[in-house]
């Protein structure tokens, strides 16, 4: 019996002696895993996946359903959520990077690369797994399903995207170089892997694959273009300084250069505000030495214009420039008469987007505005296209005149803009070849060409066959 008794106090007492250890190994685990997560949602910032997966207006962090607009049609972005409902709960680590890293899901199905995997797949596996850790154990689960994407026939087939995959996607991990600095072989690591700005900023073919010979010379995104941004002089950013690359990384603004909108705007608030000091520098260090792209400009965009008093001689007068009436009515009270700005919105004179090489994004910011969030400061531009909530609703023709108007006394003077050039940027910018290719009507001429040709061949072989038996 008092053996017994000896046994039964000693367990309960052997493991009151053992709680301590395991509490210190519990905490140590968890201390482990919220610096893990931290880490994780780092990658996610830099990777600037809430820019996508987090729809405006919804409450549900990476919820998707946020639409992106591509020339082949609306693609939503998915619920990426830890929910084994809706998301990607379900998800191993090896089924979460090939999607990441591949662009096929658990499903086996083929992403789009509207998801920037091409990109992704330099992904080093230490971050991989940090961002695995952080989407299952640092998210909250939602049970809301994104809406599901449904492009049009033949882009509806997503198996065809292998075939796209063996020409235009890279599977290969990110390398550093021996020849190059730390810095920047961390800026390498951000510019074309994490923060995927080749993606935007990287002219692509007919078929929408990159066209990596031109890398960061400028492309189309539909409505918006991405411009230069090797350090050319005058094609590129080769005459801004450092602190101006990095100020416009950090807030979207640089007085007498640039302000960002559209998906910069974007880029800036979900991701580049957030990153470090050091994570910035190293991207400048990284575009100071990447192959300059020249593309015949004189003068750089950001050099073009000067204040103009043409808003204030054109009053009162009977016969005037049509543009005018909308600048006047529209824009000068914001931007002032002569063009200046003021300390809340840029000059359109020393501005990239007036003394661009081509129109796109100043017909972008008339049609939808500018919202970038920076600081918890709000800079906002209201846009003027057919849409708009609570200003002035301008005609294709309107915002061709005004941007004629500022084009000709602000900036890049030789460019003309056209209501159908409206219409197209309105419509999400001139489809590529792969989209046109695709259109029924194209479809259709193509199998009436066959028909003609089909019946010429016909006829020729009726000819020949009847000389032969005559």
């Amino acid at each position: 019996m008092e053996a017994m008794k000896v046994r039964r106090f000693c367990l309960p007492f052997a493991l009151s002696l053992l709680l301590p250890v395991v509490f210190t190994a519990s905490a140590a685990n968890t201390t482990d895993n919220s610096s893990l997560i931290a880490k994780g949602k780092y990658v996610a910032i830099a990777a600037d996946c809430g820019a996508c997966h987090n729809a405006p207006h919804n409450a549900a962090e990476m919820g998707g359903g946020y639409i992106i607009t591509s020339p082949l049609g609306n693609i939503f972005a998915s619920n990426i959520t830890p929910s084994k409902i809706a998301g990607i709960g379900d998800y191993t680590e090896e089924d979460f990077s090939r999607t990441v890293r591949e662009g096929i899901n658990k499903q086996g199905q083929h992403l789009y690369p509207a998801m920037p995997y091409t990109s992704y797949a330099k992904i080093t596996d230490e971050d991989m797994h940090a961002l695995y850790v952080y989407f299952m154990q640092g998210v909250k689960p939602s049970d809301k399903p994104a809406p599901v994407t449904a492009l049009p026939f033949p882009f509806n087939m997503r198996s065809g995207m292998a075939v796209w995959n063996r020409f235009f996607a890279d599977a290969r991990p990110f390398q550093p170089r021996a020849d190059v600095s730390e810095e920047v072989n961390r800026g390498d690591y951000l510019v074309n892997a994490l923060a995927h700005c080749d993606t935007c900023h990287t002219p692509r073919n007919a078929f929408m694959g990159q066209d990596n010979s031109k890398a960061l010379s400028g492309g189309n995104l539909g409505s918006w273009y991405a411009p230069n941004i090797t350090p050319d002089k005058n094609s590129g950013i080769g005459g801004w300084r450092d602190e101006e690359i990095a100020q416009y990384l950090k807030t979207g603004h640089v007085a007498g250069k640039a302000q960002a909108a559209g998906p910069m705007a974007e880029a800036v608030e979900h991701s580049l505000q957030h990153l470090s000091d050091s994570d910035i520098n190293a991207i400048v260090a990284y575009l100071r030495q990447i192959p300059a792209v020249h593309q015949g400009e004189s003068v750089p965009r950001d050099g073009m214009g000067a204040p103009a008093d043409t808003e204030a001689r054109l009053r009162g007068l009977s016969q005037v420039d049509p543009g005018w009436k909308v600048f006047s009515s529209t824009c000068a009270n914001c931007h002032q008469d002569n063009g200046q700005g003021n300390a809340r919105y840029p000059s359109l004179f020393h501005n990239t987007v007036t003394g661009a090489p081509q129109a796109d994004n100043l017909i972008a910011t008339i049609i939808y505005g500018v919202h970038r969030d920076v600081n918890g400061e709000a800079i906002a531009m209201p846009g003027f296209g057919p849409d708009a909530f609570y200003t002035d609703r301008l005609t294709d023709q309107q915002i061709a005149d005004v941007s004629n108007y500022v084009l000709k006394n602000f900036g890049n003077s030789a460019l003309n803009v056209t209501a159908e050039q409206v219409k197209t940027v309105r419509e999400n910018g001139k489809p590529p070849l792969i989209a046109r290719l695709a259109d029924p009507t194209v479809w259709g001429i193509a199998a009436i060409g066959l028909l003609i040709l089909l019946g010429v061949i016909y006829s020729a072989l009726r000819k020949r066959k009847h000389h032969a038996a005559a």
